[in-house]
């Protein structure tokens, strides 16, 4: 079984690209738009040395990206395939800011394995992975227990994503037929026995929707077919979403695809051992020694605050990464 791997990877500091940036953006500020979202934090050397050193199964990395490539990179990597947004999203949504767009048409790709697994470029492998981390039996791997959405405070983007990606689950999943069908991918072995305690619960509760599912922050494996699957259910929805140039609160997001597998049963029960965290003063201890004693499998880096001390944290990261991961990859210069 061929596996691919997506990763999306945008130059923030591009003149070319800061300029259409900025001939698009709406007056009002978006909480979408903050300059973290877009900052490249160096690291991405070793995401391509991680792939190459504990993931040599992977067929084909393909990185997206707005039109630039790092300065780093080999273009004649055997295993590298860089595709522009224009290679593959359709023209009318050109040009977009939005990783919502980006994300629902990654199965227009051309060359994409049926079977692929979406990285963002702050998801990094710390061990060696197998095959059968991300697909069994021709399936997903992933988390299935369910567990309810609360929202407080201030209600941004992403939380309003979250909403939008329950709807359209529970507009085509009724919650007792899934249940009936797929019940035993949702209580599983490979689940703590809270997580199984609390999904039980949770139909016994509310047995007419779901109330909602995990989100790792990890590396998703895919289907293609779900893709279409979902742009054949909701098209009206998807073509609205990815005719905004930003992220905006009516939008899905790829989480739709991630619980649109679930809820159809096609997936394969898995617990992930990912560590997400915040990058700052407080926490960057703790992840360079997590990079360096390789503690868990897989590490998500979240760029969530604007005001750190970007250079000095980034240079802890980079000589943390460069304990584990020294070599240069193929996909490097």
């Amino acid at each position: 079984m061929d596996i691919d791997i997506v990763i999306l990877w945008v130059d923030g500091a591009d003149p070319a690209w800061l300029s259409q940036k900025k001939e698009y953006l709406p007056p009002a500020s978006r909480d979408s738009d903050s300059p973290n979202r877009y900052r490249d934090w160096g690291l991405l050397p070793y995401w391509f040395r991680g792939i190459e050193t504990y993931a040599p199964w992977v067929r084909t990395v393909h990185l997206v990206t707005w039109g630039h490539v790092p300065s780093f990179l080999n273009l004649a990597a055997p295993k590298l395939h860089v595709v522009r947004h224009d290679e593959f999203i359709p023209r009318e949504y050109l040009p977009t800011f939005s990783s919502h767009t980006i994300e629902m048409n990654l199965h227009r790709i051309s060359g994409l394995a049926e079977n692929f697994i979406y990285f963002n470029d702050d998801m990094f492998l710390l061990r060696s992975a197998k095959p059968t981390d991300f697909f069994r039996d021709g399936l997903p791997c992933t988390y299935g227990g369910e567990v309810p959405w609360q929202f407080s405070g201030h209600i941004g983007v992403w939380e309003h994503a979250v909403a939008n990606d329950l709807g359209v689950i529970n507009r085509h999943f009724p919650k007792r037929d899934a249940v009936r069908s797929h019940g035993k991918k949702y209580l599983d072995r490979n689940y703590r026995w809270k997580d199984n305690l609390r999904t039980l619960c949770l139909q016994k509760l509310y047995p007419d929707y779901f109330t909602g599912f995990r989100n790792l922050h990890a590396p998703a494996a895919y289907l293609k077919k779900t893709f279409h699957d979902i742009w054949d259910a909701e098209p009206e929805l998807l073509h609205s979403t990815c005719m905004d140039k930003f992220r905006s609160h009516s939008n899905v997001n790829q989480w739709v695809c991630l619980w649109w597998q679930i809820a159809s049963g096609n997936f394969s029960p898995f617990m992930v051992d990912n560590l997400v965290s915040g990058i700052n003063d407080e926490t960057i201890d703790d992840l360079c020694l997590c990079i360096r004693q390789q503690q868990h499998s897989m590490i998500c880096l979240n760029d969530q605050e604007e005001t750190v001390d970007f250079e000095a944290l980034s240079l802890r990261l980079h000589n943390a990464f460069e304990t584990i991961l020294p070599d240069k990859s193929a996909f490097e210069l």
